[in-house]
């Protein structure tokens, strides 16, 4: 019951979080889910919120503490590399529950 509730209370926390992050150079930056893949809400859903928070955590820290542009930089290119990880690992565990990451493309 307490793993539930703490799921749950991360969930609601990184629904109201993940569209409200203001990121530097937006055009650049790592995509953040706003829902999951296939609609389907599981632990590894709920996992990849807490890493996506956590890195929001330690990126304001590190900007924080940044005393010039190359902490700057450092710290945002540290962001985007958790973010890419945290993608990857969710993506890979749903794979390996047949669940697919639905992908058009339109042309040739």
């Amino acid at each position: 019951m307490r793993k539930l509730s703490m799921f749950l209370c991360l969930a609601v926390a990184g629904t109201a979080t993940v569209p409200a992050i203001a990121h530097y150079d937006a055009e650049t930056h790592a995509v953040v889910r706003s829902e999951p893949i296939a609609g389907v809400y599981n632990k590894f859903w709920f996992n990849y919120l807490a890493d996506v928070l956590e890195a929001d955590k330690e990126l304001k820290s590190d900007l924080r503490r940044a005393t010039d542009k190359e902490d700057t930089r450092d710290a945002w290119e540290e962001y985007e590399h958790e973010l890419v990880d945290a993608d990857k690992d969710y993506v890979k565990e749903m794979r390996e529950r047949n669940y697919v990451v639905g992908r058009v493309t339109i042309g040739n």
